[in-house]
């Protein structure tokens, strides 16, 4: 597998985010498919989510990036979909960080978190390279089940459709599901 590093701000990455639910979660200019089908929901807790504001506000280091690349100038996200979400949802105005949102931050502070590097991995290679190395880069953070494994190992049509009825954080069998599972149905 050939694997380069890529610098990417803050900026480029949330140009032309869009969270379309299960249509797809997309950034990067449209080019980067931030939740492809063997990707699990998000899972950040607010503490967890915050954290990677607060990271990025100190310019301090984040954890690496993977992506793949599919085709000319197209990707995938293999790993730091929680905190590529964390980022793009605040720049989007979803959610505030210490009592503010992104657009009532002052320039400088905004041209700042836009201005940020994350460092990016861009992974070239076979499907099952591709599979393998998800999964060996997933063993720390927040640690994948081995049944989100399995999904990342298995996608395809049944999988997708079983993801939309299943595990959406507000879908009505995550909702009865609930009461009934010990730790969080849509994992």
């Amino acid at each position: 597998m050939k694997i380069e590093l890529k610098k990417v701000t803050v900026r480029e990455l949330t140009e032309g985010y869009k969270d379309s639910d299960e249509e797809g979660v997309v950034g990067y200019s449209g080019k980067l498919d931030i939740r492809p089908a063997f990707q699990r929901e998000f899972v950040y807790k607010d503490k967890q989510r915050d954290a990677v504001i607060d990271t990025v506000l100190r310019g301090f280091p984040l954890n690496t990036m993977y992506w793949s690349k599919n085709g000319d100038d197209r990707y995938e996200l293999l790993d730091g979909q929680q905190r590529t979400l964390s980022i793009c949802q605040y720049v989007n105005g979803d959610f505030s960080f210490g009592d503010k949102f992104f657009n009532n931050l002052t320039s400088d502070i905004r041209d700042k978190i836009l201005g940020y590097e994350l460092m990016v991995y861009v992974c070239e290679g076979t499907e099952s390279e591709k599979l393998e190395w998800f999964r060996i880069i997933n063993i720390a953070g927040e640690k994948l089940t081995d049944q989100e494994l399995r999904n990342a190992t298995y996608t395809g049509p049944w999988l997708s459709d079983a993801k939309l009825h299943f595990s959406k954080n507000k879908c009505e069998a995550s909702k009865i599901a609930s009461d009934y599972v010990t730790g969080s149905p849509i994992r």
